[in-house]
């Protein structure tokens, strides 16, 4: 039997975050970039008990793992602006 696949929507109502296309997007775009540094499970914007989902979700994983990575890839994507400084280099 395959490992049930998560979508997006029904990992942020996991994470108890809305969970409608739009709120996704905007969720997204408020966050991102993240730097490269930063883990997503180490992102300032989870509460203690998302960080921990997120980062055992990943560790074990789990069927989360797969949409828990798309989610990573999403936050840490850079726009076409540069940073002006990062926040790892301080």
């Amino acid at each position: 039997m395959d490992a049930p696949v998560h979508s997006t929507a029904q990992l942020f109502a996991q994470l108890g975050l809305p969970a409608d296309p739009g709120s996704i997007y905007r969720f997204i775009d408020q966050h991102r970039p993240l730097p490269d540094c930063v883990k997503l499970s180490e992102a300032p914007f989870w509460t203690p008990s998302q960080a921990a989902f997120l980062r055992e979700g990943l560790q074990a994983d789990a069927d989360w793992a797969p949409i828990i990575d798309a989610l990573n890839a999403a936050l840490h994507e850079t726009s076409d602006q540069p940073a002006l400084s990062s926040p790892c280099e301080m």
